[in-house]
């Protein structure tokens, strides 16, 4: 069945060997580049671009104003019993910065470089955000790109609706990682991989912080901190800096700068992460409510957003502040004014630089390569998280009104015919390592038991929706036909082909013991009608622990192997062949 059902001309391809071709990637996707982000007020979206003059008129503004309450008595009081530098709040550090704060520090900026680009690239697989669960278009309260055309919503017909990877769009190759229009698959193993390289980096810090003196720089031991911070903005502010002690003991505002970026910002990257993970959601039921994945979503973006500006400002004052200085400080770990410091930032850039500039163009030529250290990196991390069982299900007045379709439908006279026969001729074929092959028409199927569920749906392009599910349970499949010892993998065969015309049926590979899973369904409906062509008919999977792409739909056959490498080109499904996704995906 597999053989014939696959092209695997490709299959022993090697890693070195492929490239992505732009042009034909995702079925030649064509190129819609991503617009300045635009903020929702009210019925009225306006440009973040604003921002740019409304920031400059503001700063204006701001530095006259702090100027002139400095000619103030009063202000001048305060200043001098709040210096903004004071060992009130925070005693000095005087052994310096050892040598892996300095290492740490430097490892820090490459993998947040990472990140930064890659998440970046993430979130224009779909450039909206929301802080509802359903996700309607209208409804967001951000957008890189304009508004979803009425005449394709809401369709019965796959050809004419308005999908998630149509609203994806293109970022350049200097600031997205690999900066081409739905390569998320790609964006994730780099995301992933430095996430991991970053915490590890991150819980060393911590261990290493507290075991020595250094805590004392970034945490607050006084209240005192917050008049000294205001003292040293208004010094900022006013362009008459605060004396630079950063060697021992940081202005009041550098330490709540630091506190909030270690303790608060950080942390919440990783939290909101989590949170978007359909793992996460199916075991402890966070698909509504304030932790839903859209408010997750959001929350990550602001973190972002905050990681920029901090790294911006960060970069700016150490500058404008004694560079020198600062530089010995963070290189070196003396409190001197040797010029090897500037030596070693020349370097450093260097080597930051390009590492920035090789990242695409490694991706594109080496996209396999990419795929497998991804693997070798975080597979085990999601090996352990898809040993959730999911239990989480919702309620009615959850249901999403609105749930984002995806995928190219299937196009073949069979189907056609079968679907113009309301699927009274479908037969339904289970087989490969089981001891009693089946074949299952329409009515069987609707004849076994049915379950319903109503449970959530997470694309892995970012968008996510709850609805009702009613069908089969896979147990009841796989009690049918009892699968024999050696089966430890379940394809799902559609009627559909992939994106990429010639190149075989879309698939995907499941655990047998997924399929085990209370929730693991064969559905047939949605909502409490029959499933509409563009949500999967006849058949579609519901694995509550996995993202969507791997939710097969218009499912014509089934087949139980025991590795996935003989199917396909041998990587775990179509997606995970042609777009480097990977086989476990419950994040």
């Amino acid at each position: 069945m597999r053989s014939q059902m696959l092209l695997d001309d490709h299959r022993r391809r090697s890693a070195l060997q492929e490239r992505v071709d732009v042009a034909e990637f995702a079925g030649g996707i064509p190129v819609v580049p991503a617009r300045f982000p635009a903020v929702r007020f009210g019925r009225r979206w306006v440009s973040a671009l604003w921002l740019v003059p409304v920031m400059l008129l503001g700063l204006l503004l701001v530095v006259a104003v702090a100027q002139q309450l400095r000619q103030y008595g009063w202000m001048q009081d305060f200043l001098t019993r709040y210096p903004g530098t004071s060992t009130s709040y925070a005693p000095a550090v005087t052994d310096g910065f050892p040598a892996w704060l300095r290492w740490q520090h430097f490892f820090n900026i490459i993998f947040m470089m990472f990140i930064l680009r890659s998440g970046l690239q993430i979130l224009a697989d779909h450039p909206r955000l929301y802080l509802n669960a359903g996700c309607r278009p209208g409804t967001e309260w951000m957008r890189m790109r304009g508004e979803v055309p009425a005449d394709r919503m809401d369709k019965a017909e796959p050809a004419r609706v308005w999908t998630s990877k149509d609203d994806a769009v293109t970022l350049p190759k200097w600031l997205g990682i690999p900066g081409f229009r739905h390569s998320i698959g790609l964006a994730r193993w780099w995301h992933f991989g430095f996430d991991l390289l970053w915490l590890v980096n991150g819980a060393v810090f911590y261990v290493l912080l507290f075991s020595t003196g250094q805590w004392q720089r970034i945490v607050p031991q006084s209240w005192d901190v917050f008049p000294n911070a205001l003292s040293a903005a208004v010094q900022y502010a006013s362009l008459d800096f605060p004396v630079n002690h950063g060697f021992t003991v940081y202005n009041g505002l550098q330490v709540l700068a630091y506190f909030l970026t270690v303790f608060v910002a950080a942390p919440l990257a990783f939290v909101t992460g989590l949170l978007q993970a359909p793992a996460v959601a199916a075991r402890f039921g966070t698909g509504r409510g304030p932790l839903n994945r859209q408010v997750a979503r959001t929350v990550h973006f602001i973190v972002w957003l905050w990681m920029v500006g901090f790294i911006a400002i960060h970069v700016t004052m150490v500058m404008s502040t004694g560079a020198l200085d600062n530089l010995n400080h963070i290189t070196l770990g003396s409190d001197g004014q040797s010029y090897w410091a500037l030596a070693i930032l020349g370097v450093a850039v260097a080597v930051v630089a390009g590492l920035w500039l090789a990242a695409s163009p490694l991706t594109i030529r080496y996209p396999r390569l990419v795929q497998s250290v991804g693997r070798f990196t975080v597979g085990w991390a999601k090996a352990w998280m898809e040993r959730v069982h999911p239990r989480a299900t919702y309620r009615e007045k959850d249901i999403s009104p609105f749930l984002w379709a995806n995928g190219r439908g299937p196009d073949s006279e069979q189907y056609r015919r079968l679907q113009r026969g309301n699927w009274a001729e479908f037969r339904l074929r289970v087989g490969g390592l089981v001891a009693d092959p089946a074949e299952l028409s329409y009515a069987e199927l609707l004849g076994m038991p049915k379950h319903e569920q109503i449970t959530q749906h997470y694309c892995i392009q970012g968008w996510s929706g709850v609805a009702k599910w009613g069908g089969v349970a896979m147990a009841d499949i796989l009690a049918l036909v009892r699968p024999l010892p050696e089966a430890r993998w379940v394809v799902f065969y559609s009627f559909a082909d992939g994106a990429e015309p010639g190149h075989g049926r879309y698939y995907d590979c499941h655990r047998i013991e997924h399929m085990r899973e209370p929730l693991a369904l064969l559905a047939y409906e949605m909502n409490g009608a029959p499933l509409s062509e563009t949500h999967g008919a006849p058949l579609r999977l519901r694995n509550e622990l996995e993202l969507g792409f791997k939710q097969v739909k218009w499912i014509e056959a089934i087949e139980f192997v025991a590795d996935f490498r003989t199917v396909g080109w041998g990587h775990g499904g179509y997606n995970e062949d042609h777009e480097y996704f990977g086989y476990r995906m419950p994040i």
